[in-house]
């Protein structure tokens, strides 16, 4: 039997990342404008033997809009739910019911083909193994230092700090998370983030950044002053729209997927091995204080990093 790439990424997701078993069936909850990706998933889990249903609907408006009633009904009744969906389901309270029930959960948001290929065809032992390792070694530190070449110099707080692995394996009852990923990340202590830091690679809604880097200013836990060209224009749009907590310095990870590369796409861009990245906004789920609804990376190519004034990584190369 002759398999495409696209197979193969959705054999890993299924066998390895979700670990199916026998006997466990499996739902594919998709769109229309991700039907291929959700029709591959849902074909490969029948050859793997699992009894499986695809379900599609409408693509939502924004990320974390519920489904309908009857598909969130449909999501308590399965072993393993993947989805492969323009807008994301994973803040959902149909994802947290279906989770709350032991169900395990995938979700895709925004997924493309190419992403699907780059970022499952990859050895989510490995990746795995990194970002536990990352998570022990963050957990000991107090303090972090992020530089780069291009002037980024950003200090802040982690102390006390939980860090959170996102392996890609969801083996556990309950367990859930995106696909693709790895990444290590944990919330900054909120107001001892002080610096600047460029983002270079992309921004969460508004893609690869290229020649028109985001110049931000933080000041005690909070962007005080955003620069550059179009893209930070409308970034400062969004973060205005939300309000002051939006500027709020929530979130830094590591990315630890050696297959990923950086293409627009935040789901696949914030993985990348050999990056970071720097949210603004909510950092709520991964246990701090700010609420406020919005959430938004910005990557950051061959950063050095300190932790506790010891090198972490030098120029994107991580040295653990």
């Amino acid at each position: 039997m002759k398999f495409s790439k696209l197979d193969k990424a959705s054999i890993i997701a299924i066998k390895d990342c979700m670990g199916t078993k026998t006997g466990e069936r499996v739902l594919v909850i998709s769109d229309v404008e991700k039907r291929e990706i959700g029709l591959s998933l849902f074909e490969n889990a029948k050859k793997l033997g699992h009894q499986s249903l695809y379900v599609e609907m409408v693509p939502g408006k924004v990320n974390g809009e519920e489904p309908s009633d009857e598909i969130a009904e449909l999501m308590k009744k399965f072993d393993v739910v993947l989805c492969p969906t323009l807008t994301s389901l994973t803040h959902t309270d149909a994802r947290r019911n279906a989770s709350a029930l032991g169900v395990r959960v995938a979700t895709f948001p925004g997924i493309t083909k190419e992403v699907m290929i780059r970022g499952l065809n990859a050895d989510y032992n490995k990746i795995s193994a990194l970002s536990l390792k990352l998570k022990e070694i963050l957990e000991k530190g107090k303090h972090v230092r992020v530089t780069t070449k291009l002037g980024t110099d950003i200090s802040f707080s982690i102390e006390g700090r939980t860090s959170y692995a996102s392996k890609g394996l969801f083996h556990a009852k309950g367990e859930s998370g995106n696909l693709p990923t790895g990444e290590t990340f944990l919330a900054p202590v909120e107001g001892t983030a002080n610096g600047v830091f460029i983002v270079d690679g992309s921004m969460a809604g508004l893609g690869l950044v290229k020649n028109s880097n985001i110049y931000i200013k933080v000041e005690n836990g909070f962007a005080t002053k955003i620069t550059g060209k179009k893209t930070a224009k409308k970034l400062v749009k969004i973060l205005d729209a939300a309000g002051a907590e939006a500027r709020n310095i929530a979130e830094f990870g590591i990315g630890t997927n050696y297959a990923a590369k950086l293409s627009g796409v935040l789901l696949e861009d914030e993985k990348v091995l050999g990056t970071i990245h720097i949210a603004l906004g909510n950092n709520k789920s991964m246990g701090g204080s700010v609420g406020v609804a919005l959430h938004l990376d910005g990557v950051i190519k061959k950063p050095t990093v300190y932790l506790d004034d010891v090198l972490l990584m030098k120029k994107g190369k991580l040295l653990i």
